[in-house]
């Protein structure tokens, strides 16, 4: 992550002038003063602005607060299945687990839209991504890949339906990003991305019968990519990195929550049925794979609404 050159016009520059002009103020009222011969006075002392180095654990903070404000649906699932797991292996509940998770995860879908942190359009591609999320699971439950052991009515396939809603955080996640760090990007070629992405998401049904083509894919991904930067706001200043770095970060993220969801119980592997343990590390080249789906389901979005390519100055002054 790269700090961006300040930009000379906007919100920014009119702080960095408003500085100035006080601290010419400052030294002048303090020469003045001086120039009185004012008893005892020890003059004004100028106020510099932060140096770059000392911003470091500020940007930090602020950075991981607003990513956390992203992650509020995520959040909101993962209450859900902490407080299932300690409630329903403790007291017998007449309604189902799985059932229990799909009402509160529903409810707090709809709650997210009419509080507008999610719009109708943006509700839209997370359904979408729902969608594809609870096809895939039918799936890999089908061909073995891992298991969902508690009980549920509600089902498709043998997959409980609140499935689909652990796919759809990923998406929320994304949009509540784009909005919160004022995300945009460029050198981001949509359509071949998105090809590959399509291709990455067969490639998880294929590779049971046919080559597994993930490493190929991974290296599309890499030339697509190739030059493509993400530019997002933090604190004031905006801040660069690869786009190809952001999808690795994301699926590292998305790693350690499949590690808590499994350790809460939402679903099984087939080698954590006797006993809990890390989901292989392998897993998190697969999430980064698939989270190229999500993202170029939402920057069709965005590049509808005008708000995906290019930069944008600072929305906020520089602390």
């Amino acid at each position: 992550m790269s700090a961006e050159p300040p930009q000379p016009g906007g919100a920014a520059g009119a702080a960095r002038s408003a500085r100035s002009a006080g601290s010419v103020g400052s030294v002048g009222s303090a020469g003045s003063a001086g120039s009185a011969g004012a008893a005892g006075s020890a003059g004004a002392v100028e106020r510099h602005p932060l140096t770059r180095l000392r911003l470091v654990p500020l940007r930090l903070a602020q950075f991981a607060l607003t990513e956390l404000a992203c992650c509020i649906f995520p959040i909101a699932v993962f209450i859900g299945l902490a407080a299932t797991a300690l409630v329903w292996s403790r007291v017998q509940v007449p309604l189902a687990r799985y059932d229990a998770l799909l009402v509160y995860v529903m409810v707090v879908q709809v709650a997210f839209v009419v509080l507008r942190l999610e719009t109708w359009r943006e509700l839209g591609v997370i359904c979408v991504f729902h969608l594809v999320g609870l096809a895939l699971e039918v799936f890999k439950v089908h061909v073995g890949s891992w298991s969902y052991p508690d009980a549920g009515v509600v089902r498709l396939g043998g997959v409980p339906v609140f499935s689909g809603f652990m796919y759809a955080s990923v998406g929320s996640y994304i949009c509540q990003a784009f909005r919160r760090f004022d995300l945009r990007v460029d050198g981001f070629r949509w359509w071949t991305v998105s090809l590959l992405s399509v291709a990455a998401y067969a490639n998880f049904y294929t590779h049971h019968v046919v080559a597994d083509l993930r490493w190929l894919i991974a290296v599309g991904f890499v030339a697509a990519l190739w030059g493509s930067t993400v530019h997002f706001t933090v604190g004031g200043d905006r801040y660069r990195m690869p786009t190809a770095e952001s999808f690795v970060l994301i699926g590292g993220a998305l790693w350690l929550a499949e590690n808590l969801a499994t350790l809460l119980g939402a679903w099984r592997y087939p080698d954590q049925h006797d006993r809990w343990h890390l989901v292989h590390v392998g897993k998190l080249g697969s999430w980064a794979l698939l989270v190229t789906l999500s993202f170029v389901l939402v920057a069709a979005v965005k590049a509808r609404e005008g708000t995906l390519y290019g930069d944008a100055a600072p929305r906020v002054t520089r602390a």
